[in-house]
């Protein structure tokens, strides 16, 4: 669609617009397809009906593309100096891993792993929620006890959420070099995220309901992690 298309020019193999297409989506076609002039992206002008043979559902936003899945291996993740990387782990809902993409984007994450993952990555509404950042966030699937060793030789404190953590997450030190860890709302985390190199961390519960949506969770501890470096840099900064 118009909104995940502009982030991901370097993927798209092909780029499709309706000819019925509303004057802002044919502007926002023409700019796209200029940005794609020295690709080798084929760029097409479609009838109404075929472009929605094209997307997903019904759906149709005047743009459809074709784009190459930025599939990596756990050894192809490169990590800047000080990272905050973000597991999830049996997440089975594409619209909570594409919602916490998104937010990683937002929050200046440097790697999303999924975990023992319970969809496709690449689902049409993976894609859809993420508006793009799938594609502009680093990605990679791989079994838990692989993640989990691959943190630890890169030194990264693992912080897993979990319903009994002993740390209230504010009190927690998530500041980067750090790894977030977060299971499926079902079943929570396996027994790999538990043990003496694992920091299992809360967030306080005062109502009614006993969880969050993971989704929820993970922005809240993702944008934790970004207040803590921030203010670290403001006190580093003032000194």
């Amino acid at each position: 669609g118009e909104v995940a298309a502009p982030h991901l020019t370097a993927d798209i193999a092909d780029l499709n617009a309706s000819s019925g297409a509303s004057a802002q989506h044919a502007a926002e076609w023409r700019q796209l397809a200029e940005r794609l002039r020295s690709s080798s992206a084929s760029c097409f002008v479609v009838p109404p009906r075929l472009l929605e043979k094209l997307a997903f559902g019904e759906r149709d936003s005047g743009i459809v593309a074709t784009a190459r899945m930025p599939r990596r291996e756990l050894s192809e993740l490169r990590l800047p100096a000080d990272p905050l990387v973000v597991v999830i782990e049996g997440v089975e809902k594409p619209g909570n891993v594409g919602a916490i993409l998104r937010t990683a984007d937002a929050a200046g994450v440097s790697a999303v792993i999924v975990a023992d993952g319970g969809t496709d990555l690449f689902n049409p509404n993976a894609i859809r929620a993420s508006l793009g950042a799938i594609f502009t966030v680093p990605v990679c699937e791989a079994d838990s006890v692989a993640t989990r060793d691959w943190l630890e030789s890169r030194g990264l404190r693992i912080h897993a959420a979990r319903v009994d953590g002993a740390v209230d997450y504010g009190q927690a030190n998530l500041a980067p070099p750090a790894a977030i860890v977060l299971g499926s709302e079902a079943t929570g985390l396996s027994a790999v995220w538990h043990g003496s190199r694992v920091a299992a961390i809360k967030l306080p519960m005062l109502g009614h309901v006993d969880s969050l949506n993971v989704s929820t969770t993970a922005a809240i501890l993702m944008y934790e992690s970004l207040r803590q470096r921030q203010s670290s840099r403001t006190i580093v900064n003032a000194r």
